[in-house]
């Protein structure tokens, strides 16, 4: 790693928090939500000289030299995403200089599988370096962390996702007649079954339309996958399909993203393995419902109805989801029932962003003050 990088100090209200951490990664929209309480400062990610700004991984702070380096610019170190691009006792280098000079160690467990591999068990060894040497674990859901108490045996914090969608984001979704159900297959990474998903939705919607429900699916692949012969099956299974229309796009930006979102009637997430879901999180700020296999921990991000669940491959089970994510007034996009939830939501938001700001900021001072006591 470049030892040489330079990182300018906390400016503005920052410069006056009571706490600054290196967040691994920092400009991720989910750390900025969680450290947005003006107590904590965020030392922005390290950028190799010559390197995209925009492009944090593989994550440069995540180094011993770095952290020795970099000792007096920060108090405590948390760990997010990234972890994937190092090799075995890299993690546990890393923590042992962050303890060296005197910083405590955070997780947040985001994944138990990670969702850009296929194999997740180097991951998970990397797993247990980090449950071994952190100070403190959180998790997003009481799933995840009965998981990891089960395995590490470690003491787990529950602070849930944040919002994703922008306070000011504007939604102004096309919408027709009919019910449509979407299922975005983005770049086919690992954790995405194309073809599986596109097969069972097929055979859902299929039966739904059998018994008189006006409704087609749309799926969304990008131009640039990972998978070829996945997308090429996913082609085959659409053009063979009177249920599905494919709509292939280049990776669209907020706007256009948020506004496809928008219109659906229902979200079908196409996860073969998963922990949690941000694109659930979007979903919920939008209003929009969501059904998700039974993997993972997906169905407790949010337990008031919004979220259904179906077995892997299973088309009646989906089938039955999606008709009972449908009773609810607001499951029609652009009505003003639909309209009233984002709004509403919007406001719970609002409150529980800065909750999950505060517990962070009070979960760092907490152990800064462990370790000077």
């Amino acid at each position: 790693m470049d030892t040489t990088m330079r990182i300018d100090p906390p400016t503005g209200a920052g410069a006056t928090a009571a706490v600054a951490i290196v967040s691994v990664p920092a400009g991720h929209p989910y750390v900025q939500q969680a450290t947005a309480d003006p107590r904590v400062a965020v030392l922005d990610d390290p950028i190799a000289p010559g390197s995209d700004p925009a492009v944090w991984w593989p994550p440069a702070a995540l180094d011993p030299a770095w952290i020795r380096a970099y000792a007096d610019e920060a108090s405590l170190l948390h760990i997010h995403f990234g972890t994937e691009s190092f090799p075995p006792g890299h993690l546990t280098a890393c923590l042992d200089a962050a303890h060296a000079v005197g910083w405590p160690v955070v997780f947040t467990l985001h994944d138990l599988e990670h969702p850009q591999l296929g194999d997740s068990s180097a991951y998970l060894a990397q797993l247990d370096e980090i449950m071994a040497g952190a100070d403190a674990v959180t998790t997003l859901t009481v799933g995840a962390a009965r998981a990891v108490r089960e395995r590490w045996g470690r003491h787990v914090t529950v602070i849930p996702h944040p919002s994703v969608l922008p306070r000011d984001a504007t939604i102004e979704p096309a919408v027709g007649a009919g019910r449509v159900v979407g299922v975005h297959l983005k770049d086919l990474r690992p954790s995405v079954d194309g073809p599986g998903t596109v097969r069972t939705l097929d055979a859902a919607l299929t039966a739904l339309r059998d018994a008189g429900h006006d409704v087609r699916g749309e799926v969304r692949l990008h131009q640039r996958v990972r998978d070829a012969d996945a997308a090429a099956e996913v082609r085959a299974l659409c053009a063979a399909s009177d249920a599905l229309d494919l709509v292939e796009h280049e990776r669209l930006d907020d706007a256009g993203l948020f506004a496809a979102l928008a219109r659906l009637d229902t979200c079908v997430l196409p996860y073969r393995h998963g922990t949690h879901s941000g694109w659930l999180e979007l979903c919920w700020d939008l209003g929009v419902p969501v059904a998700a296999p039974r993997v993972g921990f997906f169905a407790e991000q949010h337990d008031d109805g919004t979220v259904a669940s179906f077995s892997p491959g299973d088309a009646t089970e989906l089938a039955g989801a999606l008709a009972a994510l449908w009773t609810a007034p607001a499951s029609r996009p652009a009505s003003p029932a639909r309209d009233a939830l984002v709004d509403q939501r919007r406001g719970v938001r609002s409150v529980m962003d800065a909750a999950i700001a505060q517990r962070h900021a009070e979960l760092y001072l907490s152990l800064l003050e462990s370790r000077t006591a």
